[in-house]
């Protein structure tokens, strides 16, 4: 059986699973370079998703696919650092983005920005199908995977289609790596989030009317997002174990945490709660592997840490940059597959855990900012090159660029490429 779509072609060099951030820029990237891409997701864009604050480290995939001019032009919010009040005895203290080499990055309805990102890679000419459910991955009698079978809504027939290489992209849903490898768990970061919308909110004052709000209280923390100029994203994180043995039920527990709050409450104080309540549990994982023959993972379905410093979207699009040259060099080189796809594997891992080694240290909350500026001067600046304060910045935007995630080189596994650029550079 194959694809019986109008003008879609029965074999690609990539497949990816979901159009979501970090699959249209994977897809956006490779189709930039040449490469015959196919995108299938199970939604309709724009659909709804959480996770609309960013960070700097965005802004590079962006760039990459041509996007900063058209956020700007969409109106979405610049964000130019956080507000927190956190650590010993709560004392309020904020940052700016500035401090870490990019001002800014945004905020956003993140069904906007999705449909942004996936509409860019279809016009770099990434073939799109939505409403389609992927079924299975395809294997052949060696078990490397070479395509896919999907359905689109409302419709029983089964389709298949090959590719080169399957990247799965769906997030925490997890399509095929569900199917492919294990997940192991961070019980540090085993947490509940509960989280609705508010109108006509109050804004912070002077400087910080553009930043995210952190507030820490005792048994979790708040978010408070700016979308637009007066819907506000309020969420509560707390961990699994106290709402288990609370008799209060979520909504109740983010009524009676919001009334402990300071900065939370004053901005909230005019608003009115305009959206339903959402969840989310559990969610900080890393898978065991994020490739294997003929199937590489990205972005969520590969892992995902606690959303305190609001890493996940530049993490899946940084990873889906890294990714895209990665893939572009194996599809003109096949035998690197396996060593190539290890050391982005290496790269994303390390990087990932970077990010939760630091946010499991900041969920102490006994200790004053200036041990969180020297917590992140330990992990990226060691050589105390910068100051402490300017590290943190750094780290919490994304942008420690020593590290391998940024550097990945494959020239030693490609015959000819390093000596093609020692005689370039002579």
């Amino acid at each position: 059986m194959s694809s019986t779509l109008y003008g879609i072609p029965d074999y690609f060099d990539v497949i990816v699973v979901g159009g979501g951030p970090a699959g249209a820029t994977t897809a956006g990237l490779l189709a930039k370079r040449g490469r015959r891409v196919l995108v299938l997701d199970r939604e309709r864009f724009p659909r709804y998703h959480v996770g609309e604050s960013l960070i700097p480290a965005f802004m590079r995939p962006m760039q990459e696919l041509g996007l900063p001019e058209r956020m700007d032009a969409r109106g979405f919010e610049r964000k130019y650092g956080g507000s927190l009040v956190w650590g010993n005895n709560q004392v309020p203290w904020n940052f700016s983005f500035i401090k870490g080499g990019h001002p800014y990055a945004y905020h956003t309805r993140r069904a906007d920005l999705d449909s942004l990102i996936l509409d860019r890679a279809r016009e770099l000419g990434a073939y799109i199908i939505e409403d389609a459910t992927v079924k299975e991955p395809l294997q052949n009698e060696d078990g490397r995977v070479t395509g896919i079978r999907f359905a689109l809504r409302g419709e029983d027939e089964i389709q298949e289609i090959r590719a080169g290489l399957v990247i799965d992209a769906s997030g925490q849903a997890r399509v095929l790596s569900r199917r492919l490898t294990d997940l192991r768990w961070h019980d540090e970061l085993r947490n509940v989030a509960i989280w609705t919308y508010f109108d006509n909110c109050d804004r912070l004052p002077g400087d910080e009317y553009t930043n995210i709000l952190i507030e820490g209280l005792d048994d979790g923390w708040f978010w408070a997002i700016p979308i637009d100029k007066g819907t506000i994203s309020v969420g509560y994180v707390t961990r699994s174990a106290t709402v288990g043995s609370s008799e209060q039920s979520l909504q109740e527990l983010f009524h009676a945490e919001m009334a402990k709050s300071t900065k939370l409450k004053k901005m909230i104080g005019p608003g009115r709660r305009s959206a339903g309540f959402r969840t989310a549990r559990d969610w900080s994982y890393h898978s065991k592997r994020f490739h294997g023959d003929g199937w590489a993972l990205v972005g969520d379905s590969a892992a995902f840490v606690d959303p305190l410093f609001s890493t996940g979207v530049a993490l899946a699009t940084l990873a889906g940059s890294v990714l895209a040259q990665i893939v572009h060099e194996i599809i003109e080189h096949p035998e690197i597959e396996e060593k190539a796809l290890d050391r982005y594997a290496t790269a994303y891992s390390g990087f990932f855990d970077e990010i939760r080694a630091f946010v499991e240290r900041f969920y102490d909350r006994s200790k004053y900012k200036e041990f969180y500026y020297s917590l992140a001067q330990e992990m990226i600046d060691p050589e105390k090159e910068r100051e402490p304060s300017q590290d943190f910045v750094t780290l919490i935007s994304g942008l420690s660029g020593r590290h391998p995630m940024f550097n990945i080189n494959l020239d030693d596994l490609i015959p000819g490429a390093a000596a093609a650029d020692a005689e370039a550079a002579s």
